[in-house]
């Protein structure tokens, strides 16, 4: 093995491998609670075993972002912001 392939640094041939997953659709969804004539002002989530996927709700498709701009957080990150999320302000 060469010692590029071995170095864990981002960018790295290791580091690009081990992260290449295979691309599933996710299944979207928003709280019934969603404000608007239309339920337009709500984020739409989608979570997974390893990520809690977040996009606004009225921006998923762009020509830049075909699958319209998304934020991914650990399950653990998710947990700790949604009583801040939650919370009367």
């Amino acid at each position: 093995m060469s010692p590029a392939s071995k170095s864990p640094w981002p960018g790295s041939r290791a580091a690009t491998a081990a992260a290449t997953t295979a691309i599933v659709a996710l299944a979207w969804f928003k709280s019934s609670y969603s404000s608007g004539n239309n339920g337009e002002s709500c984020l739409e989530i989608a979570p997974t075993p390893t990520a809690i996927h977040i996009r606004d709700s009225k921006h998923t498709h762009t020509p830049a972002t075909p699958g319209g701009p998304q934020l991914a957080l650990t399950p653990s990150a998710w947990a700790a912001f949604l009583p801040y999320a939650s919370a009367a302000h």
